[in-house]
């Protein structure tokens, strides 16, 4: 049985008449679709279909704002709106490319990059964490955020900040405040991290008898700025990792120290005493900026450093120690002005508007930085002085003091790279943002409540 079934597996069949289908033709996929297009004028159908449906996308609403909102105001605030029109109507036009990067990130920007956009595609506003967002220069930043469209959740451990600066937002639904210190972690979900937190102006030595109560409150300002400078930008920086959002350092120009180079570039490495009673702060900002920097190379973290030069405006702190505010106090309260050293040593300052200005473009842009931003008009502290006479009391008086150490003699930034990269630069004179600044200390030192609380608030 077995030598049969092997001889059957070696028979060889004959298969006669095989059936062999014909070569297809190459042309015959392209004349069928055709043939199948023109058939009962399905192709008319198509083009009548495609009109139709650019004629809805063309009456759809618009994704740009009513014309009427270009000169926005948030709660009466005459930074923007009153003194600033132009400014205002620049920024709303910003504001609205900013848009559209965004809209580039998430794909919808490739179906439509201005203009009209598809009913329920319009772009829906970042959701952005602003630590010390209840201070000077992050109150201003929050409003111009909410403003644009965003939702903002403002961090503060309100040492320096102030919960009046953004009372005037809450109920807001796109507005969150969380008092939380960020030395402490935190984890939310964000797009976008502007890192303000830390306290920027230790208050100067004042003449008391009880020397060891200030010199203990100045140390732990000075110890506050520093924790917060490292620990705090740290865990700013963990979070961006986490959740993969942008992060922003509000660096100073601090970080130069007494320069040797004038007016300063971001390329000068500066000439900062390590051990000087400034050290803690100038010290702390410069490894902020390392820290930043090793994120970004190491961990792909996307990343922006800002050096901040010396600014003014509403909101700021009374008593902080800062020339511009304690000039301005003291005029107010018909008290001498206080100089310090000659006389002679040289600031530039810009106002908050324009900061807020550059801020937001740093963030929005490409460039990693870190980028100059200040306004490069220079005054000594005499010329200072003279403004705000000329402002507030042409008779009041100048009191010179010895000067603190470590005092910068010479202090203008370049903007030359803002200018160039962020098309950038200031637009406020000092001459013109003073009096809002003073309004602004007049209201807040008397009382001089002229319009509601929400309003006062946000001046």
């Amino acid at each position: 049985m077995a030598s049969e079934l092997f001889f059957r597996g070696q028979e060889t069949h004959h298969i006669i008449n095989a059936y062999t289908p014909k070569p297809r033709k190459p042309w015959q996929n392209v004349i069928r679709p055709v043939r199948y297009m023109l058939k009962e004028k399905r192709l008319v159908f198509l083009f009548a279909g495609i009109a139709i449906a650019s004629l809805i996308f063309a009456l759809s609403p618009s994704s740009r704002a009513p014309s009427g909102q270009g000169s926005y105001s948030y709660v009466n605030n005459a930074i923007y709106d009153s003194h600033l029109p132009s400014e205002s109507t620049q920024s709303h036009s910003i504001a609205r490319a900013h848009r559209i990067i965004y809209q580039n990130r998430a794909g919808i920007g490739s179906l439509h990059s201005g203009g009209k956009i598809p009913l329920g595609l319009q772009r829906k506003g970042l959701r952005i964490l602003v630590t010390g967002g209840a201070g000077f220069v992050g109150s201003h930043l929050v409003d111009r955020l909410i403003a644009r469209g965003d939702s903002v959740i403002v961090v503060d451990n309100f040492f320096t900040g102030r919960k009046e600066n953004v009372m005037h937002h809450f109920g807001n639904p796109r507005f969150e405040l969380i008092r939380h210190d960020v030395v402490e972690p935190l984890l939310v979900e964000v797009d976008q991290i502007y890192h303000l937190a830390c306290p920027a102006s230790p208050v100067h030595y004042k003449h008391n008898p009880v020397k060891t109560i200030i010199s203990f409150s100045s140390l732990f300002i000075f110890i506050a700025a520093h924790k917060t400078n490292v620990v705090g930008t740290l865990n700013m920086l963990g979070l961006a990792k986490r959740v993969g959002a942008r992060f922003l350092l509000t660096s100073t120009s601090e970080v130069y120290g007494d320069p040797l180079e004038h007016p300063q570039k971001e390329t000068y490495w500066g000439n900062v005493n390590p051990i000087g009673v400034r050290s803690c702060y100038d010290e702390g900002k410069r490894t902020a900026e390392t820290l930043t920097m090793d994120y970004h190379r190491g961990a792909g973290v996307e990343v922006r450093i800002a050096r901040i030069f010396n600014t003014y405006g509403p909101r700021m702190c009374i008593d902080d120690g800062r020339v511009v505010s304690n000039f301005v106090a003291q005029a107010l309260r018909k008290e001498p002005l206080t100089v310090y050293g000659d006389g002679k040593q040289t600031r530039s300052f810009q106002f908050v508007s324009d900061l807020v200005e550059g801020l937001m473009r740093l963030m929005e842009g490409e460039h990693v930085g870190p980028f100059n931003l200040g306004n490069p008009g220079e005054f000594t502290m005499l010329e200072l002085a003279g403004v705000v006479q000329e402002t507030i009391d042409p008779n009041a008086q100048i009191e010179f003091r010895p000067n603190t150490a470590d005092d910068p003699h010479k202090r203008k930034p370049d903007i030359s790279k803002a200018k160039e990269l962020l098309g950038w630069e200031p637009k406020v004179p000092l001459r013109k943002g003073l009096p809002m600044m003073v309004q602004d200390f007049r209201q807040r030192i008397f009382g001089d409540h002229k319009e509601d609380s929400s309003s006062v608030s946000s001046a």
